[in-house]
C-alpha cells in the first residue's frame, strides 16, 4: 500500500527520480526534457512527458535556474503601489508576464530615495530583466539598471535623448495641449492646472502642455504633492479659496480629479455648471454615474503589452535593444465637462 495521503493538502511533491523510474529513463533525460533547448531523443520526451502528466509533476523552476543561469523572473517596479488608477497596470503586467511562462517579482521603491535597495533586491533574486511603471522613478534607477547589465523599460516615462532607457509612454505635453483646446472651444476663460509632484515628469509635461495652449487663460497652477483623492481634495479648497471664478480644471491624473470634484460638492459648486473638471488616466472609477469624469484615456494595456513583448525579445538577445514608442491618448468626454 503505498504511503502517499490522497488529501490535497498533504500529498508530497513529486520528484524528477521517481518521474525517472516511471518513465524508465535516467534523472539527466527528465532534467532534459523541461529545459528548452535540451538535446533529449522525441522517444524519450513522450515517455517523461507521459510520465510526468500522469505522477503531476510540475519541474522545479528554481533548480531550472541554477542550470540555465535563468530564473524567469522579471522585476515590475514601482512607487505606485497605492494609486488606485495603476490597479489596472498591474493587473495586466501580472497577467501577461505570467501568460509567457514569466514571474513577476514585484518591488515598491516606497521612500528608496535613490532605489538601490529596489535594485539589490532584484540582483539579489537575478531577475532576466526589470519593467518600471511609474512616471517618477528616482533620479539615476534606470541608469543603475543598465549599469547593471539588466533589460530594462521604463512604461509611463519620459521619451527623449536624456532618457537611460527605452520608454512606453504618450505625449503628455501633446494631451496637456488637447485639454486646454478642448476647454477653450468650450468657452472657459478662467483655467487652472492641479498636478501631483512638481517633480514627476508627467505632471511637469502635462501641464506644460496645458500652460502653452491655455495661455493668459491660464489663472493658476497648483502641486497637490502626491496623486491621491486627499490631496486632489484639498488642493481644490486651496484654489477656490485663491480664486473661485476659475471655470476649467485640468488635473494631473483622476484621482486627484476625484478628489477635486468631490471638493466641488463639499462647496456646492456645480460641477461642470461653475467649473469643468478634467482628469487624466481613464481610470474605471472615472465613468461611474456619481462622477462621470471627462479624462484624457492613456492606451494602457498597449503600452504594457509593447513593454513585455519587447522586453521578452530583449532577454533572448542582448542586441535587440528595444526603441521608445509614443502612444496617442484619446479625450473621453463625459459630464464634468461643460
Amino acid at each position: 500500500m503505498s504511503s502517499r495521503s490522497t488529501s490535497p493538502s498533504t500529498v508530497p511533491r513529486v520528484t524528477a527520480r521517481e518521474v525517472a523510474e516511471a518513465a524508465g529513463v535516467s534523472i539527466s533525460a527528465v532534467s532534459r526534457t523541461f529545459t528548452e533547448g535540451a538535446s533529449v531523443s522525441a522517444r524519450t520526451r513522450d515517455r517523461v512527458l507521459l510520465a510526468a502528466n500522469a505522477l503531476g509533476y510540475r519541474p522545479n523552476q528554481l533548480a531550472r535556474s541554477l542550470m540555465t543561469g535563468r530564473t524567469q523572473l522579471v522585476g515590475l517596479v514601482s512607487n505606485h503601489f497605492a494609486n488606485p488608477a495603476f490597479m489596472e497596470v498591474f493587473d495586466l503586467f501580472t497577467r501577461e508576464l505570467q501568460a509567457r511562462g514569466l514571474r513577476p517579482l514585484l518591488a515598491n521603491l516606497g521612500e528608496d530615495e535613490n532605489g538601490s535597495a529596489a535594485l539589490d533586491m532584484l540582483r539579489q533574486y537575478n531577475v532576466d530583466a526589470v519593467l518600471i511603471a511609474t512616471s517618477a522613478p528616482p533620479a539615476g534607477f534606470g541608469a543603475s539598471c543598465r549599469a547593471a547589465g539588466l533589460p530594462a523599460m521604463h512604461v509611463f516615462g519620459r521619451a527623449g535623448r536624456a532618457s537611460p532607457l527605452p520608454v512606453a509612454t504618450v505625449d503628455n505635453v501633446a494631451a496637456g495641449q488637447r485639454v486646454a483646446e478642448a476647454m477653450r472651444r468650450r468657452g472657459l476663460r478662467r483655467l487652472a492646472f492641479l498636478g501631483g509632484s512638481a517633480h514627476d515628469a508627467a505632471t511637469i509635461d502635462r501641464g506644460r502642455g496645458f500652460a502653452e495652449t491655455a495661455g493668459r487663460l491660464l489663472r493658476e497652477t497648483l502641486h497637490a504633492g502626491n496623486y491621491t483623492h486627499e490631496h486632489g481634495r484639498l488642493a481644490m479648497h486651496t484654489l477656490l479659496d485663491r480664486d473661485d471664478t476659475i471655470d476649467g480644471v485640468f488635473c494631473g491624473d483622476d484621482v486627484l480629479a476625484l478628489g477635486a470634484m468631490d471638493a466641488c460638492r463639499e462647496r456646492d459648486v456645480a460641477v461642470p455648471g461653475a467649473v469643468s473638471i478634467v482628469g487624466f488616466d481613464d481610470m474605471p472609477l472615472a465613468s461611474w454615474s456619481s462622477y462621470s469624469l471627462t479624462t484624457m484615456r492613456q492606451p494602457i494595456r498597449d503600452m504594457v503589452l509593447y513593454a513585455i513583448e519587447r522586453i521578452v525579445v530583449w532577454m533572448n538577445d542582448p542586441a535587440a535593444i528595444p526603441r521608445s514608442r509614443l502612444f496617442p491618448c484619446e479625450l473621453v468626454v463625459r459630464d464634468s465637462l461643460r
